[in-house]
This record gives structure tokens, sequence and C-alpha cells, in this order.
């Protein structure tokens, strides 16, 4: 083991130690002398004086050298990065299973950590902070409740949901849709659609009373309606007039012609989380790409890339949210909705302005 301060400083390594970079765990592990103890780069201790500071390739070396491993960071356990995403898996379970949403104060209490801490690490892991996640949660129950033919105050108390009131504030944003109407599959809703042509083939345009809620793509018009029936089988869908059919050749020239923009009003709807993912890919210009992983850290999510994916598979409106830009971090296309060869048609057009 060294001991040298000039030596130590400039060894790349203790770089990485000042800076306390997960990266490097697992790479070596540093001790400390006047202390006796190693520990993982990215340990939050104290940092020692380089002097007293030396390098070691893995646990056992140091431990055969007489160090024993440092009880905050457990550098012979799982890293840091693991250790914080089980954290999280194992609160988003508590959420889960709990009846009601668990405070932040029994959360954080649960994962050992300040509630500072913990607000910080759930929301860096999944993108969404606690109240958020159950929120989303509480969603998937609810249209599972509903879907199931529950009756709608079943539905609700069974989806954690502890007053009335409460409930019926969030369930236009949560269902589209009166919950009576979700319930009898869009009963009593009243949708407006057409079936058009497109250089990408089939496309078929809806229109709540928000707004646009559909713009799909696929290789038959048949294909494209069934799925969209299936959806709410019970919702009044209304056959394009010639009003109507102005708006979808609007969306038609949008689609051929990315660029020129869609400035019609759009009926979104999706967790908190597919929001804020869907409303970074609106600001990706055309002509232009960016990896899931970049989409994460612009929404100050960096670790989730998995769920950023899943955002843009939920999106209903093609072209209107851009998820066509968004590709692999090597700049290889990933899944699209609907389907990869029209991912490539549409970055085509806009490449070529």
């Amino acid at each position: 083991m060294q001991h040298e301060p000039l030596a130590t400083a400039k060894d790349p390594r203790w770089q990485r130690v000042l800076a306390r970079d997960a990266g490097a765990d697992g790479r070596f592990v540093y001790a400390v002398r006047t202390t006796g103890v190693y520990c993982r780069p990215s340990c939050p201790a104290r940092r020692a004086k380089p002097e007293n500071v030396g390098f070691f390739p893995d646990p056992a070396a140091a431990e055969a050298a007489g160090f024993r491993p440092c009880r905050r960071c457990n550098p012979r356990g799982a890293g840091l990065a693991e250790a914080n995403a089980a954290l999280v898996t194992a609160a988003c379970r508590l959420i889960e299973a709990a009846e009601t949403p668990p405070s932040l104060d029994a959360l954080a209490e649960a994962a050992g950590l300040s509630r500072f801490h913990f607000h910080r690490l759930f929301k860096a892991q999944t993108g969404l902070t606690p109240r958020e996640y159950a929120g989303a949660h509480r969603a998937g129950r609810l249209r599972a409740r509903l879907e199931d033919g529950d009756s709608v105050t079943g539905a609700l108390y069974e989806a954690g949901f502890n007053s009335n009131s409460r409930f019926y504030e969030t369930a236009g944003a949560l269902l589209g849709m009166a919950p009576s109407a979700y319930r009898k599959g869009g009963a009593g809703a009243e949708i407006r659609f057409a079936l058009a042509q497109c250089a990408l083939g089939a496309l078929l345009v809806a229109q709540s009373r928000q707004g646009i809620c559909a713009i799909a793509l696929g290789d038959t018009p048949e294909a494209l309606l069934r799925d969209f029936q299936d959806r709410f089988p019970a919702a009044q869908l209304i056959g394009g007039d010639a009003e109507f059919e102005a708006v979808v050749a609007r969306v038609v020239g949008f689609v051929e012609a990315p660029g020129i923009g869609l400035d019609l009003p759009l009926d979104i709807r999706g967790t908190a989380f597919q929001q804020r993912v869907w409303q970074a890919l609106r600001q990706i210009p055309p002509g232009s790409t960016a990896s899931y992983a970049e989409i994460a850290a612009r929404i100050g999510a960096p670790a989730a890339t998995r769920a950023v994916a899943q955002a843009c598979g939920a999106n209903r409106l093609a072209v209107a949210i851009p998820c066509h830009r968004v590709v692999r971090s090597d700049g290889g296309l990933s899944g699209y909705r609907w389907g990869v060869a029209r991912k490539q048609a549409l970055l085509d057009r806009e490449a070529q302005g």
C-alpha cells in the first residue's frame, strides 16, 4: 500500500474517490491507514488525507493487508446503485400493497433514509415522486376494477380513493371520461372519427370533446377501426362529417410533412410520468433525435430509461407526440407502436426538410 501523498494525488483512482464515482465501484477499493478501514469509491464518508490512502484491486486484497470493511458503504455487499434500486423497488411494493398510499415519512422510515434523501432517490430511480407513483398505481387499479364490472363506488374505494369528491376531481384525467361511462365501455361518450390513407398506410383520427385523442397508423383501415372499437365498445362513435374531414385532412398533411406542425387541440391522457415524457418529446425539433437516456435526463429522472421507453409505447397520438424521434443510445432504431419501418420513414422525411 502506498502512502506518498503526491503519488496518491496523481493516481486517477483518487479522482474517482474524490468524485464519489459510483461507476468505479467494483473496480477497486481504497483503504485509510489511520482508521484501518477500506471503502468503495462512492463511499459518502468524509475524505481522508491522500497520504493516508492506498488502493487495492478488491476487498480480499484489502482484508489480506489487515483492513476491515467500512460499515457505511459496505464494500463487500451490493453496489450503491444496486442497493438504491432495491430500496426503491421495496418502496414501490409497499405502495402497491397498501390500501391507501403510505405517507412519505412511513416510506422513508421503511427504507432507513431521511425524508429528503428518500424522496430524491425515489424520483431519480422512477421519474416520479412517491405520491405520483401511488396515483399512477391507483389509476391502473381503478381501470382494472371498472373493466371487471365493479360499481363505480366499489372501484374507487378498492383503488385507494378515500373520498368521492377527491376521486371525481381527478376521474376525467385518469379515464378520459366519466367513470360510469368507462365502466360501460365508453357508454355515453361521443367520439368522432374518420379513416384515411396517407403515404405511411392507413390512418385513423379520433376526436373527443377535448381535442384529438387518437392518431393511429396501420396496414389496413379495418384493423385500425377494430382496435379503436375494442377500446370503447359502447361509446358513440360518429363517422366524420364534412367539418371533421377537414380536420382529418390537416392531420394527413401533418403526417406527410411533420415539420409544418399541427395547430389542433390535443386530448392527451396519461399518468404524471407519461405526461412529462410526452412533453419532452414534443420539444424535440423535426429532423432531430434523442435517446431514451437523454429524455430521462431531461425530465430529471436519469435512472428511468426503461420507464421512458414504456411511456413512448403508450403514446396514442402518432407524430403529434413524436415518439418516432427517440432512438437507442447507439443511434439505432428500437420498437415503435406503428412499426419500425414507419419510424424510419418519418425520420427520413424530417431529415429531408
